[in-house]
């Protein structure tokens, strides 16, 4: 994510929250140029140290979602914070989501699911993936009532109209004064509705066209959900319907320079996996053979050779 940004601006700083030492410690031997590294010790206050125990590491992590933009606002005095999912991969410029808040305070981006991968009911119609808050009255406002919410109740589980983080942002356009739904097809691009568009590479950019209007549009981030790094340089892109143009375009270059990373990385520490490897499960091992792709029903694994030969 971060050198998907960089290459497409210099105009930002981005504030990485380590959850766990080794991360901290590595982030920061990576020197990485407009970033700050900020330790969970330097986040935590006294209201989430008393509910941590009671909220998985999942959950936690949810949790501290509002925290972390309000202390990078505060600590940082920041006129406007954007929060970033860490699986999102930016193809163009994201000033130009940003720009389209105008005098709003607070930028949402909605799923836009396929009707076949709908889960608003229990996701939320919004997903807490690109957002941006303002240091104005608005913008503190929505930001400090839901950092007292997730204090309150964030859970992996639907519950009284709740979802973890996520389920609250549903009632912000009418319960809260300039709220702004991204309108930008091009920011959320994401496997829950991705097979709304059509993708085709122009001078280097990657041009999507949504199905339904013929609306073109320049792909501004793709969310890289589910995406998981199996043992073998095996890689499973999850439980969606990908066709070949968004897995050759999309696909072939997010996992390959997780591959150039995970290379890079090993030459400073080669006693920890930081991209969270896992085992191909028992019931799919016999479906992956010399190296071919696998595509039926809801999996979609590779071979990292296979992708590169696309």
């Amino acid at each position: 994510m971060y050198e998907s940004l960089k290459k497409h601006s210099t105009n930002f700083h981005l504030f990485i929250f380590a959850f766990d030492d080794k991360s901290y410690n590595l982030l920061n031997k990576l020197c990485l140029e407009y970033v700050t590294v900020v330790s969970l010790f330097e986040l935590e206050d006294e209201a989430l140290l008393s509910i941590k125990g009671d909220r998985t590491a999942g959950e936690y992590c949810w949790t501290c979602t509002p925290s972390v933009i309000k202390y990078s606002i505060e600590k940082y005095n920041l006129d406007n914070c954007t929060y970033l999912d860490a699986d999102l991969f930016f193809f163009s410029n994201p000033s130009v989501l940003i720009d389209e808040m105008n005098d709003n305070s607070v930028l949402i981006t909605e799923h836009r699911y396929t009707a076949v991968y709908d889960q608003a009911a229990t996701s939320g119609k919004y997903c807490v993936q690109f957002m941006t808050f303002k240091n104005d009255h608005n913008g503190v406002k929505v930001l400090d009532w839901w950092r007292n919410a997730c204090n309150e109740w964030c859970y992996n589980r639907l519950e009284d109209g709740k979802f973890g983080d996520q389920k609250y942002l549903d009632s912000w356009p009418s319960q809260f004064e300039g709220v702004h739904e991204l309108q930008h097809l091009g920011g959320g691009v994401a496997p829950w509705n991705v097979q709304q568009y059509n993708f085709k590479e122009i001078n280097g950019k990657i041009i999507a066209t949504e199905k339904r209007t013929d609306q073109p549009f320049d792909l501004v981030f793709y969310h890289f959900h589910a995406l998981k790094l199996l043992l073998n340089s095996k890689v499973d892109l999850g439980c969606y319907q990908l066709d070949n143009d968004v897995v050759r375009l999309l696909y072939k270059e997010y996992v390959l320079r997780l591959e150039a990373i995970t290379s890079s990385l090993k030459d400073i520490d080669s006693t920890f996996d930081y991209n969270g490897v896992v085992e191909l499960p028992f019931k799919l091992r016999g479906l992956v053979l010399m190296g071919k792709r696998y595509l039926k029903g809801t999996y979609n694994i590779f071979s990292v050779s296979k992708l590169k030969g696309l």
